[in-house]
């Protein structure tokens, strides 16, 4: 069956439907990564986009279950070149194609992903319709485009209740705004005891609990829709426990502290984002996902300073609170999918929480 997706300027790419068949309207960002496409399904951070993957062959490895960062997919939709329906790997546990009709995903196969790729590098991010119907009418679906917003997309990915993952050594309290399942797990490898919270537990339910360390997890959306939780963050920042944040905890902090975020021309997604470590000189190769950037034209440097640096454009990757037990992160120290070169700042976070790494 016959596929089309819709971008906000006209651009119409017809392909053939994968997945299921059904329409749907959001944001079109683009994926570098070579491998690791389940785990960029399975993570929230991608929740209001439809995800497009620059590698041409998806789906080869199959569906590893157990590789998952979540307990489902995210995307609202899911653009590839050509799909794999015949997985080659001993783990696999089903096809990509039977796993998107699961979860009731769309999706789009057989466009030149490398034209739609230079179109949102050079356009900006856009808002696009994946649709099987032929007959649509580009007058009537253009505004629809236009006024679609991610909204507060934390609400549908954060967890519904507490969780503990034991752990003999420091006690960390994970806010989860879209957490990855990695991150706890990252913690709990070096003998932590991770307990995550919803992302709007109050801060005085968090602190009841003494948490040696504070994690504030990555998710989706722009930050700035999360007042609420801003409020509740500034009182963590403030009770003078440890805190570790990654991407949308990053932003999250910045704005809780008083800067300011800004949404990026077509942001970072991939595994091979090269990062520097202001104080080392180290450069290191990152995963990122993220569509937003805290702006350091306009940081107080008496509260935080830029600890790490993008190689590529010079944006901001990290924060270092002045006087704090508090650092954050843009990219993903956990990974998965992408390299482990920078997992060394969990060892960092334990120390600081007076553990050894």
């Amino acid at each position: 069956m016959k596929a089309f997706l819709i971008l906000e300027d006209g651009h119409v790419f017809t392909g053939v439907s994968i997945g299921a068949k059904k329409e749907i309207i959001s944001e079109i960002v683009f994926n570098t990564s070579m491998t690791g496409y389940l785990e960029v399904l399975t993570d929230p951070s991608y929740a209001g986009q439809a995800v497009c993957m620059t590698y041409p062959l998806i789906g080869n490895y199959g569906i590893c279950y157990s590789d998952q960062e979540s307990l489902r997919p995210w995307p609202d939709g899911f653009i590839v070149r050509e799909l794999s329906r015949i997985p080659s790997n001993f783990r696999s546990g089903d096809t990509i194609q039977n796993f998107l009709k699961r979860f009731d995903i769309p999706g789009i196969a057989g466009i030149d992903t490398r034209a739609l790729t230079r179109l949102l590098r050079e356009k900006g991010t856009m808002n696009g319709m994946i649709t099987t119907n032929a007959a649509y009418n580009l007058e009537e679906i253009l505004p629809r485009l236009a006024a679609y917003t991610t909204g507060n997309v934390v609400e549908r990915v954060t967890c519904t209740e507490k969780t503990v993952l034991k752990g003999p050594g420091k006690r960390v309290a994970l806010m989860d705004f879209g957490a990855k399942n990695n991150i706890a797990k990252s913690l709990n490898r070096r003998g932590c005891q991770v307990t995550v919270y919803p992302a709007h537990t109050s801060a005085e339910e968090v602190l009841s609990g003494k948490p040696d360390g504070i994690m504030l997890s990555n998710g989706p959306g722009d930050p700035k829709n999360c007042g609420a939780i801003i409020e509740e963050i500034r009182k963590l920042y403030a009770s003078g426990v440890p805190v570790f944040a990654i991407c949308l905890g990053h932003q999250l902090m910045a704005l809780a502290m008083g800067a300011d975020t800004y949404k990026m021309k077509y942001g970072h997604r991939g595994g091979n984002h090269p990062v520097k470590d202001l104080a080392t000189g180290k450069v290191y190769i990152s995963s990122q996902n993220h569509g937003y950037v805290v702006d350091t034209e306009h940081l107080d440097t008496q509260v935080a300073v830029p600890a790490f640096i993008n190689v590529n454009d010079g944006t901001n990757e990290g924060l270092s609170y002045v006087g704090k037990p508090v650092f954050t992160v843009q990219f993903h120290p956990e990974a998965c999918p992408g390299p482990q070169d920078s997992g060394f700042l969990f060892d960092r976070f334990i120390e600081m929480m007076g553990g050894d790494r």
